[in-house]
């Protein structure tokens, strides 16, 4: 029984849950933000469906300059010093997103990776090296992710075309190496 337990211990300190959604998790803290910041006229929604899993979904609209929808979780600053890769549990509707995040929440720019959903459910894995600095879509000259810290997680969708979308999340979560 010591094993059990010594190995159950070791598999939780090799991750980190930053969102598990549930039919009981509280959405009040992710925001959507929408292109029409700027003008254009897209709409986003998150929500809970039936089994308990968010989902983000709405339109992208290339009308008055516009083009993505985004909705981001602010985490305060979580240490991730010891994690080399995000994990997304998901399932999406066959498009291209970018998963970002931010060091610090009065960062202008974003940390950006895409990804292409398959339309079944899959686990997306991003090193964290990976992911490149990019402000309104353009990639800075500025390192790679190498922080100690996350103050925000993201998902945005941009393909620059007219398209609905439906992204269903399960969990985001960080893990080492092991």
């Amino acid at each position: 029984m010591f094993h059990l337990i010594n190995l159950s211990f070791i598999v939780m300190m090799n991750a980190l849950i930053l969102f598990d959604f549930s039919g009981a998790s509280d959405l009040a803290d992710w925001t959507v933000v929408n292109d029409d910041v700027m003008g254009g006229r897209s709409s986003g929604a998150i929500s809970l469906n039936s089994e308990g899993n968010g989902v983000f979904e709405g339109t992208v609209s290339l009308e008055n300059n516009g083009g993505f929808s985004l909705v981001r979780y602010p985490l305060g600053n979580t240490n991730v010093e010891d994690f080399k890769k995000v994990l997304i549990r998901l399932k999406g509707d066959g498009k291209r997103y970018q998963f970002r995040l931010k060091r610090q929440a009065t960062d202008y720019f974003s940390y950006v990776a895409y990804f292409e959903t398959t339309g079944e459910w899959q686990v997306i894995e991003i090193p964290l090296q990976e992911l490149y600095p990019a402000f309104r879509g353009r990639r800075l000259n500025e390192p790679n992710f190498q922080g100690d810290s996350i103050a925000e997680i993201a998902f945005l969708i941009g393909n620059q075309k007219n398209e609905t979308f439906k992204l269903e999340l399960d969990q985001v979560s960080l893990r080492t190496n092991d």
